[in-house]
């Protein structure tokens, strides 16, 4: 069993100091680790600390472009983007799509929401609110918002689903499964249960094994995902960067 592409990292472009490499160091531990492909997905514009900007695009495309050449490791560019209200948006617009390979998506504290009303639907109850016993009502609309979101954008990965924003986990899998959304297997955390995994894997849900990587050293580091898979045995079939790249960018 090989991981063949890592598909969530950051880099020095997700600012004050969140992402701790740059995109050529994230290349050469990609490289070292015999990886074939991986991708630059910084944090969404909204993310008040640590988004990326949009004036740096270019400048990550200069450094992609340079790192594939020095390292040949095959690099796309993407943001992970944030969820930004009940109604489902996201902080990408139609522009963006010109220059992205990849889109993820998941839910961030510290995010410029749509609206006061939503900062307090997103932000204050599930900062405030209990992580293993939410409401109905949050549960509900925390669900609604990425159920909308996926029905709005064509995203390719759902990031650390239900991390900070409890959903109800298997009505976001299974719409996802309909769009031709991924769901992460993180590597440094998966908030699911091993019986909504195995109910998820039962019912044809695709996953991706990513690293969700700050720092160089850690590009490739999904071993929280991948002794997961081991323990469940969860088919690998359905793992779509493993023994495998996978496409994105279809859906666009």
């Amino acid at each position: 069993m090989i991981l063949f592409g890592d598909y969530h990292t950051h880099t020095k472009y997700s600012r004050h100091n969140h992402g701790k490499g740059t995109v050529l160091e994230n290349a050469s531990v990609a490289q070292d680790k015999g990886l074939k492909q991986i991708a630059i997905t910084d944090h969404g514009f909204n993310h008040y600390a640590y988004g990326v900007r949009r004036r740096d695009i270019p400048s990550v495309k200069e450094d992609i472009l340079n790192a594939k050449e020095v390292t040949g490791v095959d690099i796309l560019l993407g943001v992970e983007a944030n969820l930004i209200s009940s109604s489902g948006e996201v902080d990408v617009v139609e522009q963006d799509f010109e220059f992205l390979d990849i889109l993820l998506m998941g839910y961030h504290k510290l995010v410029k929401f749509s609206s006061k009303k939503d900062y307090f639907r997103f932000l204050f109850a599930n900062k405030f609110g209990s992580p293993y016993a939410p409401s109905k009502e949050r549960l509900n609309r925390n669900t609604t918002a990425f159920l909308k979101a996926l029905d709005k954008y064509p995203i390719d990965v759902i990031t650390h689903l239900n991390y900070g924003c409890p959903t109800d986990t298997l009505a976001v899998a299974r719409l996802a499964k309909e769009k031709g959304t991924l769901i992460e297997l993180n590597g440094k955390r998966i908030n699911f249960t091993d019986q909504e995994l195995e109910i998820m894997a039962s019912e044809g849900v695709k996953f991706i094994v990513n690293s969700d990587a700050h720092s160089p050293d850690k590009v490739g580091e999904c071993n929280n995902a991948l002794d997961t898979i081991f323990r469940l045995g969860l088919p690998i079939s359905q793992i779509v960067n493993i023994d495998k790249l996978p496409k994105f960018g279809s859906k666009r």
